[in-house]
């Protein structure tokens, strides 16, 4: 009998001095947090050899992450694609400090994006730009902004663009954002999803993704058969990173996931985010290791939009601007 019950403890619970660190993160960074996980359990094993750390990994769309973790999920910490699904970690769920974004540098964004266009070799439906999305039976693939934060940045580019290009007429803007939501094939709910129907299943004629996804898919696909389109205006995509100070201090891993995140800023890391396609504002990296760049032309939501919470009630409330225009354009 006790034979067993020791059994049964060494297969269910962890070692002694042993730490699990959860990530609760956005749905295609699965390829770059499994080599830095791996990189930084031998990173934290060389500073604490007595700690044996386990890194778990939680991935979805990060509105669906952050909704987990205010059901309670105990992530102790979070690495997501936009503010707004960190703050409400603050604002709803009391779990994090009003100062989150003044723990690290760049509004506490390791690393950044932009929206891609990926198309099929030779590019043959000629898209290079935000107006040629809405040329008359072309067929697109991106994730829902319902449920996507990597979809809420594809329709707030494009907005801005046609905002911009219609000298703040917003009657004009709702019709050019008509036509290219209607030219929308699939509304996935995720990033990986979209990927998964524009790649896999041979849907679409453009995707829109974050810039590291198109290039993932080119590396992993090969790069005869798809090309990268970058269009201009963009939008600046940060990734936002907390730790979760109501969970780490019950789970007892605040040193470690402090140092998580921490190590996301080192360069050498910063070095291996750039090769999983990720941009970065550590200049003599980002000369390195950036290929062309379209940073001066990235805007913040903040800047265009005004806050987050502004965003998400004008726009992607039940009942907002994108319900309405979807509503008008599939009558």
């Amino acid at each position: 009998m006790i034979k067993v019950t020791a059994l049964l403890y060494c297969v269910f619970c962890v070692p002694i001095h042993g730490t699990v660190l959860l990530n609760s993160s956005y749905d295609v960074s699965r390829e770059l947090f499994l080599k830095i996980n791996s990189d930084f359990i031998e990173y934290w094993k060389d500073l604490h050899p007595e700690d044996t750390l386990i890194i778990r990994q939680s991935h979805a769309g990060s509105t669906r992450q952050a909704m987990a973790i205010l059901q309670g999920l105990r992530a102790d910490v979070v690495t997501y694609n936009q503010v707004i699904d960190v703050q409400i970690l603050c604002d709803r769920g009391h779990l994090i400090p009003k100062n989150w974004q003044d723990r690290f540098p760049n509004h506490s964004s390791p690393f950044f994006s932009t929206m891609a266009f990926l198309v099929r070799r030779g590019n043959p439906k000629g898209i290079y730009n935000w107006y040629d999305l809405t040329n008359e039976g072309l067929k697109i693939v991106f994730p829902n902004p319902k449920t996507s934060g990597n979809g809420r940045y594809t329709y707030l580019a494009a907005w801005n663009f046609f905002l911009k290009n219609s000298d703040g007429d917003i009657d004009q803007t709702r019709i050019w954002m008509q036509k290219f939501l209607k030219n929308v094939e699939v509304f996935d709910t995720g990033g990986r999803a979209a990927t998964s129907t524009f790649v896999d299943r041979n849907q679409g004629d453009v995707l829109i993704n974050f810039e590291s996804e198109a290039k993932l898919v080119r590396s992993q696909y090969g790069f005869d058969n798809y090309e990268i389109v970058i269009p201009t205006p963009n939008v600046l995509v940060e990734f936002p990173v907390t730790w979760i100070d109501k969970n780490v201090i019950r789970n007892g891993t605040k040193d470690v996931a402090q140092a998580y995140l921490d190590y996301l800023y080192i360069p050498s890391v910063q070095k291996i985010i750039t090769k999983f396609g990720y941009r970065v504002n550590t200049t003599d990296i980002a000369q390195i290791y950036q290929n062309g760049s379209v940073g001066n032309q990235l805007f913040r939501i903040e800047d265009q939009f005004g806050n987050w919470n502004t965003v998400m009630n004008m726009h992607f409330k039940r009942g907002g601007e994108l319900d309405q225009l979807l509503s008008i354009g599939h009558r």
